[in-house]
């Protein structure tokens, strides 16, 4: 566990200040989930460790065998398809929403106790 230590900006703790710094991380808050970049195979892997989005996997699976199928093969997938959308656009909006917060209160003034 590494803790965190902020020192006021005066030229006597710089020193200290130095040495800290390449042990400790900053004082920035991050609490979103996702970057662009891994929005979509991070969310894709949640997604998929929910019971039901395995069925309907596995059912859009099975109907692409003709032996097995029973259902056109896109219309077993469109329940999948909505779900996977629904709750991908629901955790980008939240995302944004924590990432917004973040970038306030990370831009938010505050005041440094010094004697």
């Amino acid at each position: 566990n590494k803790w965190r230590i902020v020192f006021p900006n005066n030229e006597r703790r710089e020193k200290a200040w130095d040495h800290n710094a390449r042990f400790y991380s900053g004082n920035r808050i991050q609490t979103t989930k996702y970057t662009w970049l891994t929005f979509l195979p991070q969310n894709l892997f949640e997604q998929f460790h929910r019971l039901a989005n395995l069925y309907f996997l596995f059912l859009v699976i099975l109907n692409w065998f003709p032996q097995v199928e029973v259902f056109h093969r896109e219309i077993t997938m469109l329940p999948l398809l909505a779900v996977l959308l629904a709750i991908s656009v629901k955790d980008a909006i939240e995302d944004y929403r924590k990432y917004r917060f973040d970038k306030t209160i990370n831009s938010s003034k505050t005041r440094v106790y010094d004697k």
